[in-house]
């Protein structure tokens, strides 16, 4: 069994859909998804409705992301939040209103049963975005970090990537885990690249809302997979840029 974590989808289905086929992915894998699923592309609904009946036929963990939340929140109020709107949102509204469903109750559920956090037998911890607590996830008092953090990505950058994780000044939020997998943060927003790693840190948002690539890793090995660059499969749309 494999266990493949896949980065911010941001409502790039056709993407999604061919990086499946390229990573051969199996019955017996365990997929994790890093959060965003929707506000990019114009196939918000269609990848929400994907991956509620990809839960039905293999073993997903879905990890709740900034983008997925600030959804949720418009499905429930139908207030329009502004930044919401101008970062995404705007496709991932329009999506919904053209599809006239009669209730959302389906996908209501499945925002609402997205997971802040996973932390799997090996002591590898997958979450959207990041934790500030020196204890770990556990001790944080703030849930929204988990998926709107951006200083554990900066944090591990900026390390020397020489410093040992037993070393005294090795950053005490990072020592309790194996691996950390995160999104959020593009990589890049202009070209295809490959996920990047700091200190113990892997990102694995390849910039799929804008001009990257959809990203798919095996997190024993580090083989990785992508899509074509996203914005090809949606060549009239703008997505995030």
């Amino acid at each position: 069994m494999r266990t493949l974590v896949i980065g911010d989808v941001h409502s790039g289905l056709k993407a999604l859909e061919q990086l499946l086929l390229r990573a051969n992915v199996k019955q017996e894998d365990h997929l994790i998804f890093l959060g965003d699923y929707v506000d990019g592309w114009s196939t918000a609904v269609e990848t929400v409705d994907f991956l509620i009946q990809l839960k039905e036929e293999y073993k997903c963990t879905f990890i709740r992301g900034n983008h997925d939340e600030l959804c949720r929140e418009w499905l429930l109020t139908k207030k329009e939040n502004p930044q919401w709107l101008a970062h995404g949102g705007m496709a991932t509204r329009d999506s919904y209103l053209k599809d006239k469903r009669e209730n959302w109750k389906g996908h209501l559920e499945f925002y609402a049963g997205l997971e802040n956090y996973f932390l799997d037998s090996d002591n590898r911890l997958y979450l959207h975005a990041g934790y500030t607590n020196l204890n770990g996830v556990e001790y944080e008092y703030f849930d929204q970090l988990f998926y709107w953090d951006r200083t554990l990505w900066e944090l591990a950058r900026a390390l020397d990537p020489t410093l040992s994780i037993n070393h005294k000044d090795f950053p005490k939020r990072l020592i309790h885990y194996k691996e950390i997998f995160i999104g959020h943060t593009p990589i890049s927003k202009k070209e295809v690249v490959a996920p990047q790693k700091g200190a113990n840190v892997w990102n694995v948002d390849t910039g799929a809302a804008f001009m990257g690539a959809l990203t798919a890793m095996d997190v024993e090995t580090k083989e990785f997979w992508q899509s074509d660059p996203v914005h090809t499969f949606y060549p009239k749309e703008k997505g995030r840029n």
